[in-house]
């Protein structure tokens, strides 16, 4: 474990560019799923990443320990990729980018309860477990606030399948902490993110009915880019500066920059609940990360979180 496990000035940079590189997922595949299928987006998403990430996992001669458990590493892309992926592409051409992206920040609180459940105590530590019900707290008054109102069974179907995204996204990385946790998160990655753009290539071609646009295909090329081989590479620099316990806690700053970014961009409605659920969502994720002080402790768990949008 790196003794240095501090929110410093750079700790907060890296933070705050895990805040805008996996907040604006839902926003770019709001605009891809327009013209690509939820398939084509997921194949192309992961592809490109997998190629991007390929230079780094090779210098750091990552890719052998990956293969060598190969198994555990499909696995672990099929629950934190294959199925979360094509499931917000489908679940986006119902619900709005801002809405899909304060569901899959229930994240925190999945994986709480599951960590909960399998003995670990650490996570329920007084103030960051006030700052974990604060900031989840500013999510529910967010979500509250325009209403989980969606009309038909489609709105129904679509917010259960991005609750089923959070659920997976919790689970997935007991399956690094328990399988994979001698293996480099970045060999394990670029190899499940080949494995998931190989298997959905022919289902892509199969679902994709219609030319791209300019405008969809520019999202998902940024979506590859920036939003999986940037924001992993980030993430793993996050991770090594302040633990694998505070580096997730950036998903409840997410869900504001996915709205704000739908109000501006798709002309999403602004309501009372994002303007009081904003600095909960704050509140409650500086308390969660720090502790209530400015300088936070050394990480209790190794556990390595890992949730993606």
């Amino acid at each position: 474990m790196n003794p240095v496990q501090r929110f410093d000035t750079r700790a907060w940079l890296l933070f705050a560019a895990m805040a805008l590189l996996w907040g604006i997922p839902y926003l770019f595949i709001s605009i891809a799923v327009e013209s690509y299928s939820p398939a084509a987006v997921v194949a192309g998403r992961t592809l490109l990443g997998a190629v991007l990430l390929l230079p780094f996992a090779i210098r750091a001669k990552a890719l052998r320990p990956a293969f060598a458990k190969i198994g555990w590493v499909l696995l672990f892309g099929g629950i934190e990729m294959a199925g979360p992926f094509l499931l917000l592409g489908h679940a986006e051409q119902t619900l709005p980018s801002g809405l899909t992206g304060l569901l899959v920040a229930t994240v925190p609180l999945f994986a709480a309860i599951i960590a909960f459940g399998g003995g670990d105590r650490s996570v329920l530590s007084p103030w960051r477990a006030i700052g974990l019900f604060v900031g989840f707290a500013g999510v529910f008054v967010i979500v509250a606030g325009p209403g989980l109102a969606v009309e038909g069974g489609g709105g129904l179907l679509a917010v259960g399948e991005v609750l089923l995204v959070a659920l997976l996204y919790a689970i997935a990385p007991f399956v690094i902490a328990t399988k994979l946790r001698d293996v480099p998160s970045l060999g394990s990655i670029t190899l499940a993110l080949f494995a998931v753009g190989i298997f959905y290539t022919p289902i892509a071609f199969l679902t994709q009915h219609e030319v791209p646009t300019l405008e969809s295909t520019v999202s998902l090329v940024a979506l590859a880019v920036l939003c999986t081989a940037i924001a992993f590479i980030t993430f793993f620099a996050l991770i090594a500066r302040v633990g694998p316990v505070r580096a997730p806690l950036f998903t409840y700053v997410n869900p504001v920059v996915a709205i704000v970014l739908g109000t501006i961009i798709l002309g999403e409605p602004i309501t009372p609940g994002l303007i009081i659920g904003f600095p909960l969502v704050l509140v409650g994720c500086w308390l969660a990360a720090t502790g209530g002080t400015f300088r936070s402790r050394a990480a209790d768990s190794d556990l390595p979180p890992v949730a993606s949008g």
